[in-house]
This record gives structure tokens, sequence and C-alpha cells, in this order.
């Protein structure tokens, strides 16, 4: 028994001396969050352009909004938008019902159809807004206004945001009474540029104001890193 306990005691003494060689290895860290932004013009603007029809017959609403939706596009084509530029993004039969007594309606077949534009030319836009209506669209939503090309944008945003987290860093190591060492770990996350929602309903066709405005405003682009750092 006397040999058993005397071959065990060392390693156990030798298993606290490991153990607390490992908690003195972890190192004191400070994290801290920056932010950088910046604002651009807008140079581009994506939008879902729509015809929705009803009918007491399925066939014909079809046939309706086939036909009201083929002028669209092709009105849209006429006022210089690209053939690329134009996608289906939903097209849809249902049996129409009020809202309100979720009851069926006199003509309870609706079909939507909406295609996502795009557009490279955004002096055009209020005009083709006016053109879409005229043509026979009676949905549009959803305008986002956004730079094509945000490249250089973006590494100004992240660098801005990795000098104000080295900024305060420093101001939190001051007041804390410690030294910044070493960044052990660096990640970052950005958003998206904001929309702006521009809604119709009816049954399109009518004349529209002569221009529709429209505002693009600013782009706003944020970046946001969060920065660890080892503390002596």
């Amino acid at each position: 028994m006397r040999t058993k306990l005397s071959m065990f005691v060392p390693v156990l003494v030798l298993a606290l001396v490991l153990s607390a060689c490992g908690a003195a290895a972890q190192p004191r860290t400070l994290n801290v969050s920056g932010n950088g932004t910046v604002y651009l013009t807008p140079d581009i603007a994506y939008l879902y352009i729509g015809v929705h029809t009803e009918e007491p017959a399925i066939a014909t609403a079809v046939s309706n909004n086939n036909t009201q939706t083929t002028a669209l596009v092709d009105a849209l084509k006429n006022a210089g938008v690209a053939t690329v530029d134009i996608q289906t993004s939903n097209f849809n039969i249902y049996k129409s019902y009020d809202k309100l007594t979720g009851q069926q309606t006199g003509t309870p077949y609706a079909v939507d159809n909406t295609v996502y534009v795009t557009v490279r030319d955004l002096t055009t836009l209020g005009d083709l807004l006016n053109t879409a209506v005229e043509a026979g669209a009676n949905n549009i939503n959803s305008i986002t206004f956004d730079v094509a090309d945000k490249t250089a944008a973006m590494a100004q945003a992240r660098q801005k945001a990795m000098a104000n987290a080295s900024s305060l860093a420093s101001e939190l190591a001051q007041t804390a009474g410690v030294k910044l060492g070493e960044i052990q770990d660096v990640s970052y996350s950005d958003n998206s540029p904001i929309s702006y929602s521009y809604g119709m309903g009816g049954g399109g066709g009518a004349a529209a104001p002569a221009s529709v405005p429209i505002q693009p405003g600013l782009t706003q682009i944020t970046v946001t890193v969060s920065v660890t750092y080892t503390i002596k």
C-alpha cells in the first residue's frame, strides 16, 4: 500500500502544476466594436412592377393579365430598359376573397404577374414609372436605391470602423489602467441599402402625372467590426 501511495502522490502534484500553468496561460482580453459609415449617391435602382387582374372566369383573368403584362414589358423595353434587366419574379393565380369578411367577391379569380426591374439611369425613373402605369401596371413597390460598385466605399467604411475600434480600445485601456497587446481576433458585418416604397393600386392603364417625383437621396453603407485585444 505504501508503494502505491508514493507513486500516486507525485502524479497528483504534477497534474496540479500543469493545471495551474494552463490557467495562467489564458490571456486577459479586451473586446471592442467600431463603426464606419460612408454615404454615396445612388446610381441604380431595383423595383417590382406588376399587373393584377380579377375576373369571374379564370381563363378570362389569365388572358387579360397576359395582355396587360405583355404590354407592360414591351413599354419598359421601349423606354430603354434592357431585356436582361427585366425578370419575372412572381406569377400567381388564386381565388379572390374580401379582406374584411373573408367571403368570395363577385370576381373570384385573381391573377398576379410581377417583374423585377433594374433601372440603371435614375434620371429616367420617374418617367419610367408613368410609362409602366400607362401600359397597365397597377402594382409597383419596393424601390431600392443602391450603388452598382461599392468596392472602394466598403474598403473605406472598414478602415473607418477599424480606426474607431482602435481609438475606443486605447481609451478604455487607459481608463482601466492597462496596456493593449496584440490583436487576437477581428470580425465584421455590413448593412443593406434602405428601401424606398412606392405603392399603387387600381386597374392600371389610366393617364399618370407628367413625372413621378422620386428622390434617391443618399445610400448609407455602415460596417461594424469587432476586435479582441490582449491586455497587459
